[in-house]
């Protein structure tokens, strides 16, 4: 285990989600790079977080990407570091985050497949988050 992954804040776990959402279709755009760092200066959750961690986060999901059972590691690291009245808050922002450049792509929405059953969420819960998403990213 790396020193970036060693401890992992659920702050840190959060981040790596977003991350992850974004490259998911190995295309990391700026929009949803600003979604990114204007969920982190806005959210309550983020209020002690250190926002030069994300670079190291990132580079960890990048390198995690890389490797073979990468996701699979990433979500043991996730689950070890968020606790569970965080899974729906990681589900939300990877949604915002999927939906913020108003498009979403097959690799997103697997991932994000993915990331409901490995964080355990039901299927209405996931339905609402989704709602929220689309809603809060609706363009004229």
């Amino acid at each position: 285990m790396t020193q970036s992954t060693a401890a992992w804040t659920p702050q840190d776990a959060l981040v790596a989600m977003m991350v992850a959402t974004s490259v998911s279709d190995e295309a990391m755009k700026t929009l949803e790079l600003l979604t990114i760092e204007r969920i982190v200066n806005n959210l309550p959750v983020f209020a002690s977080y250190d926002i030069d961690r994300i670079k190291t986060i990132s580079q960890t999901v990048f390198d995690l990407f890389e490797e073979e059972d990468g996701l699979d590691a990433l979500f043991g690291l996730v689950r070890t570091a968020l606790p569970e009245k965080l899974h729906e808050t990681a589900y939300a922002l990877c949604c915002d985050i999927a939906a913020s450049d108003g498009r979403l792509r097959e690799e997103e929405l697997r991932f994000l497949q993915e990331t409901r059953y490995e964080l355990n969420l039901g299927r209405l819960q996931t339905a609402a988050i989704e709602r929220g998403a689309r809603a809060r990213h609706m363009i004229l």
